[in-house]
């Protein structure tokens, strides 16, 4: 089957910046394509220095959504946006000042590729840390989810007035300039001694176990178009968990989120975004934050839903529930619930 690599190399454009991401590409944009994927024929997407979260946003959703192999290679740095605390990919715009806006929060990384196939994702990282996110990561590591396979570095912050260079993902670029991409581990475990006078100040990212996921189980469903199959096993795993911890546990929650993206696979957008504000309101009444990011995420994805529904019953009934949780959640994208209400005005009007 066909892979797909996503090539992403970021960092601010200015004062700001910690290591000189973009370096990089030239070295894995001489590997061929079927060696960054480890696939006898591949598909890559390139973005260099990207100024806009939301484009990075949809490219990594089309990757996510392949059917085939995903690996994506990172290079850049972290920073906390000063709201509330989270790791963001800086990009070229970034400041510290405006990290909510301007940078990619890690846990959009994490939520595209959460239903992917356990073992299909690999996820090579080569990031630097400003000194205030370097000491977050002690108490919070780098989440990248459940089914993603995570090889790599973060390293601290390299001084004043010093802007570091990416050198494990050079190290992995020069290794699979050799035509042959070993297993990732073995890759990865190469790239590491290349570097390894950096190593005793760097956090070391290696795979977790993912044997047991049922996860995979739901994905190979999906992709044989066994929706049905999916949604109850889903429904079963959401059921254990309310009995076991109740229905806004995190547990429960999960999987209520995934039940709402196999109603996306299947094509029913009415069933995804009444799932979606199902969580949503689940999470506000239990006491989250309204710029909480699991709740931004999902009005934004029962927003994107909603967006699709064609029968004009339920879009008004689901927009009027929609509209409502916009008002408490604008999220990220300024004009939201304008644009709620303006579809639902047009459908008054026609």
């Amino acid at each position: 089957m066909p892979g797909t690599v996503l090539l992403l190399a970021a960092a601010p454009l200015g004062r700001g910046r910690l290591v000189d991401a973009a370096a990089v590409l030239p070295v894995l944009g001489a590997v061929a394509p079927s060696v960054l994927a480890g696939t006898d024929t591949a598909h890559v997407v390139e973005l260099a220095d990207p100024l806009d979260p939301q484009g990075v946003l949809t490219r990594l959703r089309a990757a996510a959504a392949a059917s085939g192999p995903l690996t994506v290679y990172v290079t850049g740095q972290l920073l906390l946006d000063r709201r509330q605390r989270l790791p963001h990919l800086a990009l070229a715009r970034t400041t510290p000042a405006t990290a909510r806006y301007t940078a990619l929060p890690w846990h959009w990384l994490k939520d595209e590729l959460r239903l992917r196939p356990a073992g299909t994702t690999h996820l090579l990282l080569d990031l630097h840390a400003d000194a205030e996110t370097w000491a977050g990561l002690a108490e919070r590591p780098l989440d990248s989810g459940r089914t993603a396979v995570v090889h790599g570095r973060i390293a601290p912050p390299p001084g004043r007035r010093r802007i570091a260079e990416p050198t494990y993902m050079r190290a992995v670029g020069a290794l699979l300039r050799g035509g042959h991409r070993p297993p990732v581990a073995e890759l990865h475990r190469r790239a590491l001694d290349r570097i390894a006078a950096e190593l005793p100040s760097n956090l070391v990212l290696t795979a977790p176990d993912d044997e047991g996921d049922p996860h995979a189980a739901l994905s190979a469903a999906v992709r044989a178009g066994r929706h049905a199959d999916a949604d109850r096993l889903a429904a079963r795993h959401q059921e254990a968990a309310v009995r076991l911890h109740g229905p806004a546990s995190e547990d429960a929650l999960h999987w209520a989120e995934v039940r709402a993206d196999l109603a996306m696979f299947a094509g029913d957008p009415v069933r995804s975004c009444r799932a979606w504000l199902g969580v949503a309101g689940f999470r506000l009444a239990s006491g989250h934050a309204p710029d909480a990011p699991a709740v931004e995420s999902a009005v934004d994805r029962a927003h994107h839903q909603w967006g699709r529904i064609e029968d004009a019953d339920r879009v008004r009934e689901l927009g009027h529930k929609l509209a409502e949780l916009r008002a408490r959640v604008p999220g990220r994208r300024e004009g939201a619930l304008d644009a709620v209400r303006e579809r639902l005005k047009q459908l008054r009007d026609g």
